[in-house]
């Protein structure tokens, strides 16, 4: 079980790695593709700060974690991930459904209870061990 949560981890991870790799190449790519268009210059930098630093932590955090089979650096992610889930939620409940709603969501759900998951299987680790 601790093998299948860690592998599907590290998968997941890269994914956002490379996600996160191609919101610093291509923003305005990358955000076509999740439906955020830039508002000029200024909109164009908030995409390639936000959205790689959400998913290059992300990334890092899972895959360490995943390396280290240390269950505590999983609690990050799991929080950017759950927290985009909410926000997506409570706007779903505001502004009601689009077209492909649920994809986003769902890839949020999985990150979550994925994490979560192995939070709990793998073990906890003190700050003293991870720094030495």
């Amino acid at each position: 079980m601790r093998l299948v949560l860690t592998a599907l981890i590290f998968l997941a991870g890269l994914l956002d790695l490379f996600l996160g790799v191609g919101f610093l190449i291509d923003p305005a790519g990358s955000g076509a593709q999740l439906a955020v268009l830039p508002d000029g210059v200024a909109g164009l930098s908030t995409i390639r700060a936000d959205f790689t630093a959400f998913f290059l932590v992300a990334a890092g955090c899972m895959m360490w974690g995943a390396w280290r089979r240390n269950g505590d650096l999983l609690l990050p992610p799991a929080a950017l991930f759950g927290v985009a889930f909410i926000g997506r939620a409570i706007d779903l409940a505001i502004n009601g459904a689009y077209p492909g709603w649920w994809m986003p969501m769902a890839v949020e759900a999985f990150h979550t209870v994925l994490l979560l998951a192995a939070w709990r299987v793998l073990p906890h680790h003190r700050i003293e061990e991870i720094a030495g």
